[in-house]
């Protein structure tokens, strides 16, 4: 039986691996906000701060779960956390569940509330952990909230993954009610349907993050780990702007996360007009950490958000709430799902 403390350095080989070559699309190339060439606004007024989980961030921007786990690793939460704090971003630490059971690793996680005494930062566990180890990783890292990851594929592509998914949303209910911070229910890169954020919203749910196809691909990380799913399963998920879209039409209440395969300011500016509170990156900040160091994240990330604000000013929008009424035309494939789908797009173009 392979480790958990190993599998989280194939984990973070093989996502390094692979972070060119994937083919999958994230569908947001079937997105289009509408430039305005008469913004009538000032750069210093454009506002993209926003407050989330009661912590105002510099920007809408998360470094989604990587890592942690293994002692080879703590470096790459160090610099990860490092980064955020001096950007004013949010941060997730990987999965804590190695922690939990070898109390020796478990600096590679608080490392990250070490450098980032007062920034917005989230643990992370399975949706099917129990109530006293959610608690355990919160208390851990004195964590804002928590991510519960949903990994159904990843699970079936591996060797030593867990077949059985039977009251995972009866757990998720369980959790949401008995934990002191915020939950968000997250997927790890294959989408959720609408179906699944009206169960979860059921279940308590307030925060979702959708993490659709197109960005890391686990069954494909998997695959190179000798996994057991097959190729086939690397196809299998809902493209991250489809299934922002799925959940932002239920109308419901519940605030979205989008990540998965976001790359570029005009992703993020693209989400968020839609209707996504945060955004996430993980794969991009691991590949310029390791080849860049800290203060070249710290670069990359304030390129990303001097971007945001470029393209905030290219349609008028001085802050972000006025960047979610700007008209965005969804067309393509894209338009096509959702429309097959009952979703009603064009409401966006109308605004």
């Amino acid at each position: 039986m392979i480790s958990r403390k190993t599998r989280k350095l194939d984990h973070v080989r093989y996502a390094l691996e692979l972070a060119d070559t994937y083919a999958a699309t994230s569908g947001f190339e079937d997105l289009f906000l509408v430039h305005n060439a008469l913004p009538e606004l000032n750069d210093d007024a454009i506002d993209c701060s926003c407050v989330f989980m009661g912590k105002r961030l510099r920007a809408p921007l998360m470094i989604n779960a990587i890592t942690g786990g293994h002692t080879r690793l703590v470096e790459i939460n160090q610099g990860l956390a490092r980064a955020a704090a001096a950007t004013g971003i949010a941060m997730a630490v990987g999965s804590q569940q190695a922690a939990l059971d070898d109390p020796l690793v478990r600096h590679t996680f608080t490392v990250a509330r070490e450098e980032n005494p007062d920034g917005l930062l989230l643990a992370n566990l399975s949706a099917q952990c129990s109530v006293d180890e959610a608690l355990q990783a919160v208390e851990m890292i004195c964590a804002d909230g928590i991510q519960l990851h949903l990994n159904v594929n990843q699970e079936l592509a591996m060797h030593e993954g867990d077949t059985d998914f039977r009251g995972v949303r009866d757990n998720i209910e369980r959790l949401v009610k008995s934990l002191p911070v915020p939950v968000v229910v997250k997927e790890v890169g294959f989408g959720m349907a609408r179906e699944v954020v009206v169960a979860l919203y059921q279940a308590g749910v307030r925060y979702v993050d959708v993490s659709g196809w197109g960005g890391t691909n686990f069954a494909a990380i998997e695959g190179k780990r000798g996994g057991k799913g097959g190729a086939f399963l690397e196809r299998w998920g809902i493209p991250t702007a489809i299934s922002l879209l799925e959940a932002l039409s239920t109308g419901l209440p519940v605030t979205i996360i989008a990540s998965g395969g976001l790359r570029t300011p005009l992703d993020m500016a693209l989400a968020l007009a839609a209707g996504a509170s945060l955004t996430a990156i993980a794969g991009p900040f691991l590949k310029e950490l390791v080849e860049k160091g800290w203060d070249g994240l710290v670069c990359y990330i304030n390129d990303l958000i001097s971007g945001l604000r470029q393209v905030m000013m290219l349609t008028g929008a001085g802050d972000l709430a006025a960047l979610a009424r700007k008209p965005l035309v969804v067309t393509g494939f894209t338009a096509e799902w959702l429309k097959r789908r009952g979703v009603d797009v064009d409401v966006y173009a109308r605004r």
